[in-house]
């Protein structure tokens, strides 16, 4: 008889050699696919915002107005309440009252930082007594999502910008080896309280179930996304309900916070009536 096969403890050691040389059981995630997306388009950016600071739609003009009613603004991946300044600025200017979502940089486990939003949205609701609307760009959106599913009642409506919410992330490379990056634990200042199973397809955590399996909720949920983006696959932004969304394909990723074409499309579905507004 084989020694081995007598001996437990060597059967353990071999099996904790297999694994260790092994590769991790992570690194084919399912939830995320790469995809070769125009990335070069986003160094366009900056003139967007430029376009936008020098419109007479950055001052409020040729838009709907609204009338006080609370918006929380999140951020996308790597990106912050600073990066959504501009937007928050104008959505003031048009008659909205503007939240900042308090993220720093937006590299936290999804799972805690849609919880976390979803204790402000409480918080929103309460000083104002209003249904709270959600904007989120990107990874924002998905976030979005996901504080729907935890507080419907609270939420008159969501809008995603540039958001890969359906089925699985389509993203560029570039953009799904940072987040590998941070999952393998070599951020130091971001990232830091990720795992390696975070926000992936592998993760059992409400935030996957969110995306993966989203229960259908009666809360309008408004889609703008541009064929032209250069981080993630347009397809994957896009709701089932082809009146849900709005393509601006003159912007890039990033230029859909800035794009004046996206904000005038956003202000359309912030006065757009829905449900019980008759």
């Amino acid at each position: 008889m084989d020694p081995n096969y007598a001996n437990p403890a060597a059967d353990i050691d071999t099996l904790i050699d297999v694994m260790a040389d092994d590769a991790d059981p992570f690194q084919h995630d399912p939830g995320v696919e790469a995809v070769k997306t125009p990335l070069w388009r986003e160094a366009l950016w900056p003139t967007e915002l430029g376009r936008l600071l020098c419109s007479p739609l950055y001052q409020g003009r040729g838009v709907p107005h609204g009338h006080g009613e609370p918006v929380l603004v999140i951020p996308g991946f790597l990106a912050n309440d600073l990066m959504m300044m501009p937007l928050r600025r104008w959505l003031r200017r048009i008659g909205y009252r503007p939240y900042h979502a308090d993220i720093a940089w937006n590299t936290d486990c999804p799972n805690k930082t849609a919880l976390r939003l979803a204790h402000k949205v409480k918080v929103i609701h309460r000083k104002t007594g209003q249904g709270v609307v959600l904007i989120g760009h990107s990874l924002g959106g998905m976030l979005a999502k996901s504080v729907l599913q935890h507080v419907p009642e609270l939420i008159d409506r969501v809008i995603t910008l540039g958001s890969p919410f359906r089925d699985h992330v389509r993203a560029h490379p570039a953009v799904t080896g940072v987040w590998e990056y941070l999952l393998a634990g070599q951020g130091k200042l971001v990232g830091r309280n990720l795992h390696a199973s975070c926000g992936t397809g592998y993760c059992m955590c409400d935030f996957v179930r969110h995306m993966l399996q989203p229960e259908l909720k009666p809360t309008p949920q408004f889609a703008i996304y541009s064929r032209n983006d250069g981080v993630v696959d347009w397809a994957s932004c896009a709701e089932e309900d082809p009146a849900a969304n709005t393509e601006i394909n003159a912007s890039t990723h990033i230029g859909l916070i800035f794009h004046p074409h996206a904000l005038r499309a956003v202000a359309e579905r912030l006065a757009q009536r829905v449900g019980n507004d008759g």
